[in-house]
């Protein structure tokens, strides 16, 4: 059996502005295809819920990964 743990950042492309862990509504999954399903989604929610100019101005984006790890 495996879970399988989604890991978000925010990013910026403004110089000196690092990416940035962020929680989400659920960090653990059963499967790889639920997180990366998921991680699309949410990422689409947020960058919605930001205004254009402020996702504009600072080039905000998302980056995630779902990570593997074997439980026995």
């Amino acid at each position: 059996m495996i879970k399988v743990y989604l890991v978000m950042l925010m990013c910026s492309t403004t110089p000196g502005n690092e990416c940035k862990p962020i929680p989400t509504p659920v960090e653990e999954f059963n499967t790889y295809h639920k997180c990366i399903y998921f991680g699309y989604d949410y990422s689409s929610i947020l960058l919605k819920e930001m205004t254009t100019e402020a996702v504009d101005k600072y080039e905000i984006y998302t980056r995630f990964d779902c990570k593997s790890d074997k439980i026995i």
